[in-house]
C-alpha cells in the first residue's frame, strides 16, 4: 500500500497556477509570445526550486559561498601588491574581485543578490502569503549562511599563517576603503550593485557557454566602480574587525544594514518588479500565443500527411 506524503514534505510547495492545474510552468520559447516571457519564465521555474529547497541544504550552500567569496578579497589583495606600479593596474587588480563570483555561481552554491533575485519571480506571479514567508525563510537561511562563511574566511586569512605582510596590508587598505563610505553612499552603492547583479542573473538563460565571460564582464563592473555588496563587503569588514581595527557595531552599522537594503532595493525589489512588468502583457496573451503555436504544429502535421 501506498503511504500518503506527509504534511512536512508539502510544507515548501509553492503556490502557481501551473501547480494548481498539474502542469509545468511553460519555457519553450516558440510556445511564448516573446523571448522576454521565456527567459521571465525559465527563471520563475528555478526560483521555485529555490524556494522548495530543503533548509539545512540551503544553509550549507550558502555558507560555502560565503566561504567561496573570501577568493575575491584574497585575488584582489595579491592583485594590489604586485600590480601597484603596472601600468593599469587598478583595472586587473578588480578583475581578483570576480573570481569569488564565478566559483560560486560555476559551484551553484547560494549568493545572496544571486539566488534570491530568482526567487522573487513565483511570489510577484502569485503573492500569496504561503509564498511571502517561502521567501522570507529563503532570504533569512541564505544571508545567515553567507555572513557564517564570509566570517570563517575573514578569520583564516588573519589568524592563520597564510599570506605576508605586504598582502595582509594590502586587505586592510581594501577594506578600509570600504568603510570611508557614509551609510547613504553605502545604500546607494548598494542599489547599483543589486541591479548589476539582477541584470547578470536575467543574461544567463541565454548565455550559453558563455556564462562565466557574463559573470566576469558584471561583476568586474561592480567592482571598477567600487560598489557595495553585502556578501563581498562582509568579508572586507569582518576582516577589520577580527584583526581588531574596527568595532562589532561598525559592521552592522554603517555597512551591513544599508548595503543590505541597498541590494535588496536594486536587484529585488527595482530590477524584478521592472522585469516582471514588461512581460506581464505579453503573459496575459500567452495562451493566445501557445494555441496559435499548437495551430501551426497541426498544420505542418497535416501537410506531411497529404
Amino acid at each position: 500500500m501506498k503511504q500518503s506524503p506527509s504534511i512536512s514534505e508539502h510544507d515548501n510547495d509553492v503556490e502557481s497556477d501551473e501547480k494548481a492545474q498539474g502542469k509545468e510552468i511553460e519555457v519553450d520559447e516558440d510556445a511564448l509570445p516573446s523571448r522576454a516571457a521565456a527567459i521571465h519564465e525559465e527563471i520563475r521555474q528555478d526560483g521555485e526550486k529555490e524556494l522548495e529547497r530543503d533548509g539545512m541544504a540551503l544553509l550549507w550552500s550558502a555558507v560555502a559561498a560565503g566561504l567561496s567569496m573570501s577568493a575575491s578579497l584574497m585575488a584582489k589583495g595579491i592583485f594590489h601588491v604586485h600590480l601597484a606600479e603596472v601600468p593599469g593596474g587598478f583595472l586587473l587588480e578588480n578583475l581578483g574581485y570576480t573570481f569569488g563570483f564565478v566559483i560560486v555561481i560555476m559551484a551553484r552554491q547560494q549568493l545572496f543578490t544571486e539566488n534570491t533575485v530568482t526567487a522573487v519571480l513565483p511570489v510577484m506571479h502569485k503573492p500569496t502569503g504561503g509564498n511571502f514567508l517561502l521567501l522570507l525563510r529563503l532570504w533569512g537561511v541564505v544571508l545567515t549562511g553567507n555572513l557564517i562563511g564570509t566570517a570563517l574566511g575573514a578569520l583564516a586569512f588573519n589568524h592563520m599563517p597564510i599570506f605576508d605582510d605586504a598582502t595582509r596590508q594590502a586587505f586592510t587598505s581594501i577594506s578600509e576603503k570600504v568603510m570611508a563610505n557614509s551609510p547613504h553612499e553605502m545604500f546607494a552603492n548598494a542599489v547599483i550593485s543589486g541591479w548589476i547583479i539582477a541584470t547578470m542573473v536575467w543574461m544567463f538563460p541565454y548565455a550559453g557557454a558563455a556564462k562565466i565571460v557574463v559573470i566576469v564582464m558584471m561583476t568586474w563592473l561592480v567592482a571598477l566602480g567600487d560598489l557595495a555588496h553585502i556578501v563581498v563587503g562582509s568579508v572586507e569588514v569582518l576582516y577589520l574587525v577580527f584583526a581588531g581595527t574596527l568595532p562589532w557595531q561598525e559592521f552592522f552599522w554603517p555597512f551591513a544594514l544599508p548595503t543590505l537594503l541597498g541590494n535588496i532595493t536594486g536587484g529585488t525589489l527595482i530590477f524584478a518588479l521592472i522585469s516582471h512588468a514588461q512581460i506581464r502583457n505579453d503573459m496575459s496573451e500567452a495562451a493566445k500565443a501557445k494555441a496559435k503555436a499548437e495551430q501551426k504544429r497541426k498544420e505542418k502535421a497535416l501537410k506531411k500527411q497529404q
